[in-house]
């Protein structure tokens, strides 16, 4: 289908970019990799009356350390995520989970922040963020502020982010030491997950200390299974994880749509988390 008009504008910093967004306001759409926002063009899903493409912005690429904490640009690709040595040796979860999204011709278009900023339950990257306890920078007219993932994703498609605020890098830490595993169930290769888990383990003396597990597509936002990171803690074998697997899904609340009814993803939610800490622990 043909998209709607829409004005166009490139902005060549962040404060030029801000100031596009905040004059136009709702009205405006930011266009990174467009993976996410020129499919809702094209369905006439989307009617923005400016798209601001903030491609061409410097310095929103790359990984660098800042201490204990791992710092992604915001328009870094999947691609350079998954290639990064950085990200594989600290956030080893963040370069698994992004391996998995779509296919390489996705991948090497679509962006971080623009995978996070695009807030999709189903999306693989939103619960591996809540699994990492990343935080997210924006940028807006009153300067830099630093977002928890827990408080990003507030609704189904709908962020943290004000209309003027601009994502401009995502802040890890550093996961070195923990097992970790993205274990997702989806009907045909490149689709969206049914269901996806973001697994991170820590063990002590062969029993898992800690656990966080992140939820995809089993609510309208990402989840963290909760309930199941505390049964995890003390687990020393299979049984005990499957135990702990099993309140995977409480207190969520899974969709139902052609793919998979609500208790179906129930389900998924319990055998993948299983699979995952059992992999992430290396006690698969």
């Amino acid at each position: 289908m043909i998209p709607p008009a829409f004005e166009y504008a490139r902005p060549g910093t962040v404060e030029e970019a801000v100031r596009l967004l905040g004059e136009a306001g709702d009205e405006a759409k930011v266009l990174a990799g467009g993976q996410s926002l020129l499919p809702l063009l094209r369905l006439r899903l989307a009617f923005p009356e400016l798209v601001v493409d903030v491609g061409r912005i410097p310095g929103l690429r790359g990984v660098r350390e800042d201490g204990d904490t791992l710092v992604i640009g915001a328009l870094t690709t999947h691609h350079d995520v998954i290639r990064d040595p950085l990200v594989r040796r600290h956030a080893g979860l963040l370069a698994q989970a992004t391996a998995t999204v779509a296919d390489p011709a996705v991948r090497h278009r679509g962006t971080l922040g623009g995978s996070l900023a695009h807030a999709d339950p189903a999306g693989d990257l939103p619960a591996t963020l809540l699994a990492l306890d990343g935080e997210l920078v924006a940028v807006g007219p009153g300067g830099r502020r630093a977002v928890p993932a827990r408080e990003f994703f507030v609704d189904y498609l709908q962020s943290a982010l004000s209309p003027d605020e601009l994502l401009v890098e995502v802040r890890l830490p550093k996961a070195d030491g923990w097992g970790f595993h993205y274990e997702k169930f989806q009907r045909v290769a490149q689709s969206w997950a049914i269901v996806g888990v973001a697994a991170l383990v820590r063990r002590e003396n062969g029993h898992i200390a800690e656990a966080r597990v992140g939820l995809t597509n089993m609510g309208a936002t990402p989840l963290r299974a909760a309930a199941a990171e505390t049964a995890l803690a003390g687990a020393d074998g299979p049984d005990a994880v499957a135990r702990a697997a099993r309140s995977a899904a409480e207190g969520t609340r899974p969709g139902q749509d052609a793919s998979a009814s609500p208790d179906y993803r129930a389900h998924l939610a319990e055998v993948l988390t299983k699979r995952a800490v059992l992999t992430a622990a290396g006690m698969g």
